[in-house]
């Protein structure tokens, strides 16, 4: 199936290195990435997930749940686990799904056949408290995937969330934003009472 911004996040039940667990009640009312990798005991699967493990207290500041996911048996998950530790110099502490019949990475559409039909590809969904997609991204196997932009695109779906504003091109937390247009000066007056920038009627720059 494919799954488009603002669908609901497709529930399932999975086996994981922390247990069974059910996806929607797991992510609760926290943010969720779900991602896969190819395979274990692979090189540039080791490093992600390694970095994904040192980013846990950046993920836990913004209510943010991690999992990973590939269609390597649990005792597999377990075993690389430990290479993880030693060769990337932390231990997993988010859990990875074992989903060695295909079931969940069918259901997020995460085997592209003409890629490879045994492995999934390097998926990326961001799931919100509603249970909402809000970013999908695909990456090839031979690809690491840059996950302080996974952050950087979390920064900018709370701020968004929480005001009437879009982020510019490369903005990270801290940078000037932008007014949507649906807002109309009489309105800005009041939402940001600090005033901003007008370079056209369209773009009007702000400091959140």
């Amino acid at each position: 199936m494919t799954l488009r911004l603002g669908d609901i996040a497709p529930d399932f039940e999975a086996d994981t290195t922390e247990g069974k667990i059910h996806f929607h009640d797991w992510l609760g009312s926290s943010w969720g990435v779900l991602f896969s990798h190819p395979k274990n005991y692979t090189p540039v699967c080791t490093t992600e997930l390694g970095y994904t493990a040192k980013l846990k207290p950046e993920f836990d500041k913004r209510n943010v749940k991690a999992i990973g996911l590939s269609v390597d048996k649990l005792e597999d998950h377990h075993g690389w686990s430990k290479d993880i530790e030693e060769t990337q110099g932390t231990a997993l502490n988010f859990p990875l799904i074992a989903d060695a019949d295909k079931k969940v990475a069918n259901l997020y559409d995460m085997i592209h056949p003409n890629a490879s039909d045994t492995v999934t590809v390097r998926s990326v969904f961001i799931i919100d408290p509603n249970k909402k997609i809000r970013l999908t991204l695909t990456y090839p196997a031979s690809t690491g995937r840059n996950f302080d932009e996974i952050l950087r695109v979390i920064d900018s779906l709370q701020l968004t969330d929480k005001q009437k504003l879009a982020t510019p091109v490369n903005w990270k937390p801290g940078d000037d934003a932008i007014i949507v247009p649906a807002v109309k000066d009489d309105e800005a007056k009041t939402l940001f009472p600090q005033g901003w920038k007008t370079l056209k009627p369209y773009l009007r720059i702000v400091k959140p």
